[in-house]
């Protein structure tokens, strides 16, 4: 299967081509960079720091995208919106892992599925995936009595906040209440705030240091409280999920997908 890399000279980037050069039955079909980029030109398994593969990174991704069976990106939400439209054209399995995407991005998304299969997620770890059911699930079971709080950390460089992932654990959340988040939804705390107003689910975001990625979802109650977590020691997770995305997402049906389709998650 050929996957290609948009962004391919990133730290993340770096890790998607070697993931794919190390999965069975993948190989690199091609990585992209901005135009001026330092790293086009050279070759795409060097910048990632392998063996040269053969191929050089590009500033062209419409013949990225002619060329893979799949493309993965995890880029910003304006450049993820263009490259998606390029998808459709080429009928390419568009892998997102791109977050801070607005209404209007998802909603070029949707229309640029509606001729190929793009698989969109804020966090492509398996164990993330388990944890947004988990806290669906758990919201459902309890009763509006509970506060729900999402606490997020990442590395001083994540320029979005809350993180993608943190804002999918609040719509989690929100739907096993049976609520609209952005009707209930608390991002900053500031000052003399009064009381916590019934029902709202609240966010906290922590930046510092090299940290990959840590989510807590706390369920808070008179008396006691229920915390889910999880915390990603590496970005490789994040990698294999990507390249198991695009494998899934070969041949499929154009649509709108998530990992819980790829997992075997949805309902």
């Amino acid at each position: 299967m050929k996957i290609g890399v948009i962004g391919c000279a990133g730290r993340m980037g770096q890790m998607l081509v070697r993931a794919v050069a190390e999965a069975e039955g993948c190989v690199v079909a091609g990585g992209t960079e901005r135009s001026g980029g330092t790293a086009v030109g050279r070759d795409v398994g060097v910048v990632a720091g392998l063996d040269a593969l053969g191929v050089p990174v590009t500033d062209d991704p419409a013949a990225l995208f002619a060329a893979a069976d799949a493309v993965l990106e995890f880029t910003g939400p304006a450049a993820t919106v263009t490259h998606a439209a390029i998808a459709a054209r080429t009928r390419t399995a568009h892998v997102v892992g791109t977050t801070g995407l607005a209404a209007a991005d998802m909603a070029a998304l949707r229309r640029s599925a509606q001729e190929t299969a793009i698989v969109w997620a804020p966090n492509m770890s398996l164990g993330v995936n388990m944890l947004l059911g988990l806290v669906e699930q758990v919201a459902r079971a309890l009763d509006p009595d509970w506060d729900i709080e999402i606490v997020e950390m990442h590395h001083r460089m994540k320029v979005d906040a809350p993180s993608g992932t943190a804002l999918a654990l609040g719509h989690a959340a929100a739907a096993g209440r049976g609520v609209d988040l952005d009707a209930v939804s608390t991002r900053v705390r500031d000052g003399h705030t009064g009381a916590r107003h019934p029902g709202e689910i609240g966010f906290a975001t922590l930046r510092g240091g090299d940290v990959v990625g840590e989510h807590t979802v706390m369920f808070a109650a008179g008396g006691e409280r229920i915390e889910l977590t999880h915390k990603a020691t590496s970005r490789d997770i994040f990698a294999r999920g990507a390249v198991r995305a695009a494998r899934w997402a070969k041949d499929r049906e154009p649509g709108l997908y998530s990992m819980a389709d790829v997992l075997g998650l949805a309902k």
